[in-house]
């Protein structure tokens, strides 16, 4: 009796247990998820970038003297006709003086020679002189009259030489180091890598960058749009300054196999400086209804990428997708059969915890990633 007993309670503990495994099934797996959307995505390309100076002056004196004034300061924004230098200016304004006064001494030689000449020719009709005298009177008053000119030529080039010595920033921009100083003995002509100062014309301002020749069609077809392009100090950062495609280099590097562009920036926040590296974007146009997922919900296995879907009976199933390229925090997926049209608008895909997913595991949903807002600083 006490046997049978026994026996049947094991039963039921074995029944009881068996119950509760079927009851409650395969533990669910926990997921963060975001929503699969159509959104405006602008197409871009992706550079490093080098900020230049629009124009750079290298300030040298184009005559030799004793420098007397600095009229700037080093890192001074300057205008175009601006004085920066003055150099001693008396020898000049001597040459000059000297100049006029021979000018004038062979003005009035020039003038006797010429009369006399007149007065030669009207003598040598009457036999009075010969022909050669006239002919020698003749070629005085003509010599006579090119000293003039070599006079003025000379009056032209000394008050040139004193215009000279004052020093006038030829373009506006910025002032950089100042290499000389009062009472310095300026020389003209000086070593091409001695300037006086450089000034950078930094308004506006160039960033140059270099992009595969594979863009190169595509940036052709819509250059006519003016194309704008993006720039941060960073590629963390969200905030850009916008710019304009300005130029495209007429040959592909063949060592690089890149193309050479210019942005110009109007700069006028000083923003970018000469010689700073940036995170660029070109931006051809914008796609205005992409599919896009957060990029951390594709994966990558042995039959190309593909991401979880979370289907409405809590099951979560693997779909292949195909991704054309990424934009920020996003990826662009393909759309159609052929691209991973098993995706569609509102679909809930996984962002976190895919890697312990298999097709057709339960999943519990534990909260929905924060949306990416990168390109919404874009627009």
């Amino acid at each position: 009796m006490k046997t049978t007993t026994a026996v049947a309670a094991l039963s039921l503990v074995v029944a009881t247990g068996c119950s509760r495994k079927g009851a409650g099934g395969p533990a669910r797996i926990p997921v963060t998820v975001a929503r699969a959307e159509q959104r405006a995505v602008p197409y871009e390309i992706i550079a490093t970038g080098t900020v230049e100076p629009r124009q750079t002056v290298s300030v040298q004196s184009q005559v030799t003297g004793v420098l007397t004034q600095v009229a700037f300061r080093e890192g001074d924004d300057v205008a175009a006709g601006q004085v920066l230098f003055q150099i001693d200016a008396r020898p000049f304004q001597a040459a000059l003086d000297q100049a006029r006064a021979m000018l004038a001494r062979d003005q009035a030689q020039a003038q006797s020679a010429v009369l006399d000449a007149q007065r030669y020719a009207e003598l040598v009709k009457q036999d009075y002189v010969t022909k050669s005298d006239y002919e020698a009177k003749r070629a005085a008053a003509e010599a006579l009259q090119a000293v003039v000119r070599a006079d003025s030529a000379a009056i032209a080039s000394a008050a040139l030489n004193l215009d000279w010595a004052t020093i006038r920033a030829p373009i506006a921009g910025r002032t950089g180091r100042l290499l000389v100083r009062e009472g310095n003995l300026v020389r003209a002509n000086a070593n091409a890598t001695d300037p006086l100062v450089v000034i950078n014309q930094i308004h506006p301002i160039l960033v140059r960058f270099a992009v595969p020749e594979a863009h190169l069609a595509d940036i052709q077809r819509y250059r006519k749009n003016r194309l704008p392009v993006l720039v941060s100090p960073s590629k963390t950062d969200t905030v850009f300054t916008e710019g304009t495609l300005t130029f495209i280099d007429n040959s592909v590097d063949t060592t690089t196999g890149t193309v050479l562009l210019k942005a110009e920036f109007p700069n006028r926040d000083n923003a970018l400086w000469p010689g700073e590296f940036l995170n660029t974007r070109l931006q051809l146009y914008i796609e205005d209804k992409a599919l896009v997922v957060p990029s951390q919900a594709v994966m990558n296995g042995q039959q190309g990428s593909y991401l979880f879907v979370v289907n409405q009976d809590g099951t979560a199933r693997s779909q292949p997708v195909t991704v054309e390229r990424t934009a920020g925090a996003y990826a662009v997926l393909a759309q159609g059969a052929e691209g991973g049209g098993g995706v569609r608008p509102g679909d809930e895909v996984v962002t976190d915890g895919q890697l312990r997913l298999v097709p057709g595991a339960p999943v519990e949903v534990k909260g929905a990633a924060e949306p990416a807002r990168e390109l919404e600083a874009d627009k």
